[in-house]
């Protein structure tokens, strides 16, 4: 009966979650880099698309990425004319403001170590250019956007005891 039980040694310890809060984001436009520091919320995602294969001898058919897509949205404060400028010069100027989001990670308790991230050529989907509530207690705004690549110059470290 022993053996059936999992000891805290083959188990991630709690100290390993790394925290949501503790992280450092970066937008570099146009030859310049932000900190934003007013950033609320992110998520950066990439949605493979695949296609079927019928393959002969099988009654189950297989799957294959054919290409990938990335998209995300971004809540902050909105107190910055940072990602406003960007549309503006679209309307004003018709020029699209393309961007690299770098991300950070890192919480000094977990033994994950530093985690960064650079999502390249964003580009906005949408954002709010103006907005009021009087019934609310500060002005955010959420920014969709895309984006065409990823980099991760830095990762995470695997945990003791995940490897077996």
């Amino acid at each position: 009966m022993a053996e059936n039980l999992i000891s805290i040694a083959e188990t991630m310890l709690a100290k390993d979650v790394v925290s949501a809060k503790l992280a450092m984001a970066y937008v570099e436009a146009d030859g310049k880099r932000y900190k934003l520091f007013q950033a609320k919320s992110l998520e950066g995602k990439i949605d493979k698309e695949k296609k079927e294969v019928a393959i002969l001898g099988r009654t189950m058919k297989g799957n294959k990425s054919v290409s990938a897509k990335g998209s995300g949205k971004l809540k902050i404060y909105k107190n910055t004319p940072l990602f406003d400028e960007m549309i503006i010069k679209l309307i004003s100027d018709g020029v699209d403001t393309y961007f690299d989001l770098q991300v950070i990670n890192q919480d000094p308790t977990s033994d994950a170590g530093r985690r960064t991230v650079v999502l390249t050529g964003c580009n906005i989907d949408s954002a709010t250019v103006a907005n009021f509530d009087a019934d609310g207690d500060w002005l955010e705004d959420e920014i969709s956007f895309t984006f065409e690549g990823i980099k991760i110059p830095e990762n995470f470290k695997m945990l003791n005891g995940m490897t077996v």
